[in-house]
């Protein structure tokens, strides 16, 4: 394997990590449920796409061909983060989860 393979596969592996512990750590302090929803929708799902790409560049560059499955992972992370996020939102603003009062951008005049 190449050095230059490497450091991309390490730097994607830390990037990676980074985001998902940021993403962890957005879920568990942040206020009210409309703003964790932000942690694992945004930042987890970079950074599980970025650990997959490392997965993709190692297993091209040590000869074992490009690893469908882990695009396949990949992809559907990306579509299905954003639509379960949204259907979280929609069910908790019909039944009223209520916001904190210093909370920005309320979804409705409360």
């Amino acid at each position: 394997m190449s050095p230059l393979a490497e450091y991309t596969i390490s730097a994607l592996l830390i990037i990676g990590g980074a985001f998902t512990l940021i993403g962890a750590i957005g879920l568990a302090r942040l206020p009210d449920f409309f703003t964790r929803l932000h942690g694992p929708t945004k930042a987890t799902t970079l950074g599980v796409g970025a650990v997959m790409l490392s997965s993709v560049v190692y297993f091209s560059s040590t000869g074992q061909g490009i690893g469908i499955s882990e695009i396949l992972i990949t992809v559907f992370l990306f579509l299905t983060a954003p639509v379960s996020a949204n259907m979280l939102a929609k069910a908790a603003m019909h039944i009223g989860v209520k916001t904190m009062d210093n909370t920005r951008g309320k979804p409705w005049d409360q």
